[in-house]
Formats: C-alpha cells, structure tokens, sequence
C-alpha cells in the first residue's frame, strides 16, 4: 500500500485560511473556534467550546485538497474511527475541509 503523504506547507496553510473564515462566519458570535493540529499525513479539528478544546474529527491527507478521509471522534470509545457513519451530520462529509467542519458542528452541537 503507498504511504500518504504528509500535508505540505502551503495546504496546511490553506487549511488554516478556511479554518479561519468558517470561524468567523459561523462561531465567533457564539464565542467558539475549531483549531487545528497536523501530525504527518493527519488533520486534527478541535473545537475550543468556551475555553476547553474537545476533539471533533481527524483528517488523513491524500494528496488533495478536495479528498480528505474523514474520521469521527467517539467519545464512547476516547478514539477516532473512521467506520462511523451513523452520526448527524456524516452526510456533510464530502471529502474537504468545509464539509468535516459542518459535519463536527452537526455531530457535536453547542
């Protein structure tokens, strides 16, 4: 199987950038952000809700920025599974950024 790679700088500096606007348009007036971790080929979004960061989903990086693999975050099970499709919200799950960010909203309400 080929390795993935890890996510170059100019995506990662992309990823901040929509990151960044999908904050501004949909949770700063509430007070809350997703921030985010990269490690190698994986994309962490985290959503600080009132000061305490709490994990949402993981990422894994193809060579793209329009097919990212989406793994959901179950508390249940203090693990990522990408398996999990029965969630609200896996139907926004379409492979970018965008879509995991309104999947995490949808999946963990604030």
């Amino acid at each position: 199987m080929p390795r993935k790679p890890a996510i170059p700088a100019e995506v990662r500096a992309e990823v901040e950038r929509i990151v960044a606007q999908f904050n501004r348009q949909h949770l700063s007036q509430l007070g809350l952000a997703y921030s985010v971790h990269i490690r190698g080929k994986y994309l962490y979004l985290d959503r600080n809700d009132f000061g305490k960061p709490s994990p949402i989903c993981r990422l894994t990086y193809n060579g793209g920025m329009e097919n990212w693999d989406f793994a959901i975050y179950k508390y249940s099970v203090n693990r990522y599974d990408a398996e999990e499709w029965f969630f609200p919200g896996a139907g926004e799950v379409d492979g970018t950024i965008e879509g995991a960010l309104n999947a995490g909203l949808l999946a963990y309400p604030v």
